[in-house]
């Protein structure tokens, strides 16, 4: 399996130039929302009141009902309302510039490549999909609609990770040495779509994961030269009938720094910790929707640190906005549709090293 190597371009610096375009537009650009489920309608849609550049225009979901209901109460008409079976003539709503699929994971591949056919940019949620082919697909699709694709990766907005991000590269650090990186919570119910293997194409690794493994890269500024990878799962218990509980997997660096990282279904964690030759910088909770709170140490002083307001009023506003702007700007998204590939084929060799018990060189 071979992983180009890549220096991650800081973002910090990326995102304060991606808040600040030269000529806004005056037209805020139109999200369709594909998917009402809890994230969609309960985190995403309500954000559109702290955003800049960005609104809703119209839903898409299997309930009807529910669309409706949902369209009446943003001042959305009938025209703006589309089912999963009609979606394709999204393409004649010209008020729509940007589909965001929120759709399990198994179907982010379909409906990224259906949105890009209609001629609309794509905002896909994490994890990109659930193979590298599927992501292959979806950039090409888009490629060839000369249309923007990018990663719901919201802790690239969130104002405490994009402090710690320049925190790591800070002379107080020092070099890098270590990055623990630990995401989970206690999943409850057996019939969740997120412990369904169709559905969701994997366990924790595929849902909490991808921040432990996000975290690994953009606090080191590295890509990772090779994976060593083991589970932990009862498979007695009915959540983890089809999908992995437990994985853990260390990354090796070029620089010599090491990570090592935890996804988990079973137990509630949410950490990131580095540490430099000279100071650490640790984040504790680290990545969730709100109250993340960030650390710095040396010389046996602790001090927690306010961070500058990030790109947006919220991590999830400067996301929409950010693909809005470079939609308007012609300039690709800090977390393209690359960046998404390039998780997904870490994913790959992390399982393959855990049901091998092999250690995966990644270039």
């Amino acid at each position: 399996m071979e992983i180009g190597r890549r220096t991650l371009i800081a973002a910090a610096p990326l995102l304060v130039a991606g808040g600040a375009c030269a000529q806004p537009s005056q037209r805020k650009l139109g999200y369709a929302i594909v998917g009402l489920g809890g994230y969609g309608l309960g985190r995403i849609i309500p954000e559109f009141k702290n955003c800049t550049h960005s609104r809703l225009a119209a839903v898409v979901s299997g309930d009807a009902a529910k669309a409706k209901k949902v369209a009446a109460e943003h001042g959305l008409s009938d025209k703006a309302i589309y089912s999963y079976a009609n979606f394709d003539s999204i393409r004649d709503n010209p008020d729509v510039d940007i589909v965001y699929v929120c759709l399990p994971n198994s179907m982010h591949a379909e409906y990224t490549i259906r949105a890009a056919k209609a001629g609309k940019h794509v905002m896909c949620e994490k994890p990109m999909a659930i193979s590298v082919a599927e992501c292959e697909a979806m950039i090409a699709a888009c490629k060839a609609a000369k249309r923007k694709l990018m990663i719901g990766y919201r802790c690239h907005f969130e104002a405490t990770n994009i402090a710690a991000m320049r925190l790591a590269k800070q002379p107080d650090t020092g070099k890098i040495r270590y990055v623990r990186s630990e995401h989970g919570f206690t999943a409850g119910d057996p019939n969740a779509w997120r412990l369904k293997k169709a559905l969701a194409g994997g366990g924790s690794l595929m849902d909490m994961g991808v921040y432990s493994l996000q975290a690994a890269r953009y606090m080191t500024g590295e890509e990772p030269i090779a994976v060593t990878a083991r589970e932990s799962t009862d498979r007695n218990d009915p959540r983890f009938r089809e999908v992995e509980d437990m994985i853990e997997w260390t990354l090796e660096f070029p620089s010599g720094a090491l990570a090592g990282c935890q996804s988990m279904y079973s137990a509630n964690q949410n950490r990131i910790l580095l540490m430099g030759s000279k100071g650490r910088v640790e984040l504790e909770p680290a990545t969730r929707y709100d109250g993340n709170r960030l650390w710095t140490g040396r010389d046996g002083r602790e001090q927690e640190i306010t961070p500058p307001p990030g790109p947006g009023k919220t991590q999830f506003a400067g996301q929409l906005d950010h693909l809005s702007q470079c939609v308007v700007d012609g300039r690709e998204p800090i977390v393209s549709g690359e960046e998404g590939l390039r998780d997904i084929r870490i994913v790959e060799a992390i399982y393959r090293s855990a049901r091998e018990g092999l250690t995966i060189r990644l270039t």
